[in-house]
């Protein structure tokens, strides 16, 4: 897992909460998605956090301007945080980054 300085997320009472943060680009200017999932959507959530192989050493190619994803996930067991490069955001983890972005919107 990356450190990184720490954004306080607000506390919830939602059993899964998934924060999705893209920095880096040309701009520069970073992008929040944020899904809080209650019991009847928490198993779903909770099945594409698993599946993020959240240990795996990522490589990635370093170039200008690419973008930074970071990825922070809550649920009733434990909390997780994972920074990925863009050229790795793939499988997995474009299944969850590309869901909760369709869900905060």
């Amino acid at each position: 897992m990356s450190e990184s300085p720490q954004q306080t997320e607000p506390e919830s009472s939602a059993l899964v909460v998934i924060a999705v943060v893209r920095s880096g680009g040309i701009a520069g200017v970073p992008r929040r998605w944020r899904v809080e999932a209650s019991a009847d959507g928490a198993a779903d959530w909770i099945d594409r956090i698993d599946r993020c192989p959240w240990d795996a050493e990522i490589e990635s190619s370093p170039g200008a301007d690419r973008f930074q994803w970071t990825i922070r996930a809550r649920t009733p067991s434990e909390r997780r945080e994972r920074e990925i490069p863009d050229g790795a955001l793939s499988g997995p983890w474009l299944d969850l980054v590309e869901a909760v972005r369709a869900a905060s919107s």
